[in-house]
């Protein structure tokens, strides 16, 4: 960038079970739901996508039924997933009023419960299984893959239980991380004014309930710049990722540009190119949206590519073994 070198590190989350960052906190919500289901009534849940495929899959593992309640924007190809493993998919094709289908969804799911109690709900939008999980096994896991050095950390925002959990780690263990949220232009995740958004897996109608102060330090970023920065990295090392992964790049080669201190980032990817080839990677679809492409790698050479990560670092203390004798 400019003549100074700066190392970005891609953490894809896509080669995980079921292909995404959500494999985690599905695990997660089934081990705290569990002793409550069912067999015979199951789980629902509202999603994007991705939740939802890997709580199917979970279910599907458990011999118990799944619904997962999505709305248009969903990848189909996800869709698809959820069904072929027998899961239920109800599409909320109703604005909710704030640029998106949340509240809709959610709305429908608090009526299938009035009238079916007995069918649970692990709610990822509140559930402290969410952040837990990736307190707990996420971010060590990241501190570990980029040897420990001091690194800025991006993590996007949805539901906010990815950030919350960074956060948490962050102060419990004190890498020496600076850890900044990224979320898109239209969503009042971390409390911006919401408006029309049309990524899916990033943004929100609503406040994060785990983060209702909001966060900071966060960047906001178009969807013009994510989908620029997909095609971005697509083009100059065949890499693949979505359209919230895109967003945490196109946040990161500002970061890079903005301070020569800020020589090591690290993004989150929450997932890869796949469910996103009739949307991000389709000229037809950016078109429609009006997706013009931008210049989001102004100033930057990528001068060599590593396939893999230094050796892991022993994991950091947290205040309470500093202290123990």
């Amino acid at each position: 960038m400019d003549g100074i070198p700066g190392t970005l590190w891609l953490k894809l989350e896509s080669h995980n079970p079921h292909g995404s960052v959500k494999g985690r906190t599905a695990l997660a919500l089934w081990q705290d739901v569990e002793s409550r289901v069912d067999p015979e009534i199951g789980i629902v849940e509202s999603t994007s996508g991705n939740l939802g495929l890997a709580l199917a899959a979970v279910a599907a593992a458990h011999g118990v039924p799944f619904t997962a309640v999505v709305d248009p924007r969903s990848s189909a190809s996800v869709v698809d997933a959820v069904r072929a493993l027998e899961g239920r998919v109800v599409t909320i094709d109703k604005p909710d009023g704030a640029g998106g289908y949340l509240l809709s969804r959610i709305a429908y799911i608090r009526e299938r419960l009035r009238v079916q109690p007995r069918l649970v709900w692990p709610n990822q939008y509140v559930n402290p299984a969410n952040p837990r999980a990736h307190t707990h096994g996420t971010a060590p896991e990241l501190w570990a893959q980029t040897g420990g050095r001091p690194t800025t950390v991006l993590v996007a925002v949805s539901t906010g239980g990815t950030l919350a959990g960074f956060r948490d780690y962050v102060v419990a263990f004190r890498p020496e991380w600076e850890l900044i949220g990224v979320d898109v232009v239209g969503s009042a995740a971390l409390g911006g004014v919401s408006g029309r958004r049309v990524l899916s897996g990033i943004g929100a109608s609503r406040p994060s309930t785990f983060l209702p102060n909001g966060y900071r330090p966060a960047l906001w970023i178009t969807p013009q710049e994510a989908v620029s920065a997909c095609l971005w990295l697509s083009e100059k090392t065949g890499m693949g990722v979505g359209g919230s992964s895109g967003a945490l790049i196109a946040a990161a080669l500002k970061v890079l540009r903005s301070s020569p201190r800020r020589d090591s980032v690290a993004c989150l990817c929450p997932d890869g190119a796949d469910r996103y080839f009739d949307t991000v990677y389709s000229a037809l679809w950016r078109e429609r949206k009006g997706l013009e492409p931008v210049d989001v790698a102004r100033g930057i050479e990528i001068v060599a590519r590593r396939d893999h990560a230094p050796p892991a670092a022993r994991p950091p203390r947290s205040p309470r073994e500093e202290s123990t004798p």
